[in-house]
């Protein structure tokens, strides 16, 4: 399928859930997480917050996780046509930029380095090719951070699609977590369950 027609498809799918259905499944999407990843204090992980209005998994609570183990925590902003990274603490000030979606108030891009990226998409293939909302915001990213930050994709459906329009623009994921699975796209053997 074309991203376009898998970006419709996921989103309604996705469109769908419950409120409680969403916490439910980010729950479990967070506890292969944790089961999976050594997160360690003074670490750097990227990670967005959630669009509520599209139903997107609940990061909030990957958050106060990482928070708890003392993990550096960055959130996105968008800058023209740039997506910037600003260091996330309880203080941080939020605003509600022009597309709905919350972001820090300052414009610092803070770091280029992660351990890890918990990358938003409305679908990724068994491949670790991802369709995100289109705007290849997080293809240029990654181009900008380290080439051993482990890029996580997260979302409620596991693979069954071809994408078909991969570009050699896209940027693989390295790994998917669903709340059933952990899929590897580096030939890692990952828990399922």
């Amino acid at each position: 399928m074309l991203k376009k027609d898998l970006r419709k498809k996921y989103l309604e799918k996705r469109m769908t859930l419950s409120k409680d259905e969403v916490n439910f499944l980010s729950e479990k999407i967070l506890d292969k997480f944790i089961l999976q990843f050594n997160i360690i204090e003074n670490q750097k992980v990227s990670i967005f917050l959630p669009i509520s209005k599209f139903n997107e998994i609940n990061t909030l609570e990957f958050i106060k996780f990482l928070w708890r183990k003392k993990v550096n925590v960055f959130v996105p902003k968008i800058i023209v046509k740039d997506l910037i990274l600003v260091k996330f603490t309880p203080e941080t000030i939020l605003i509600e930029n022009s597309w709905g979606i919350l972001e820090p108030l300052s414009n610092q891009n803070e770091e280029t380095v992660f351990d890890y990226v918990i990358t938003p998409l409305l679908y990724c293939d068994s491949f670790g090719n991802r369709v995100g909302y289109g705007k290849g915001f997080y293809d240029k990213f990654f181009q900008t951070i380290n080439s051993d930050a482990k890029k996580i994709g997260v979302n409620y459906f596991a693979p069954t699609d071809i994408i078909d329009d991969i570009s050699e623009l896209d940027v693989k994921l390295d790994y998917l977590i669903t709340p059933d699975e952990i899929l590897s796209f580096s030939g890692i053997s990952m828990l399922t369950k």
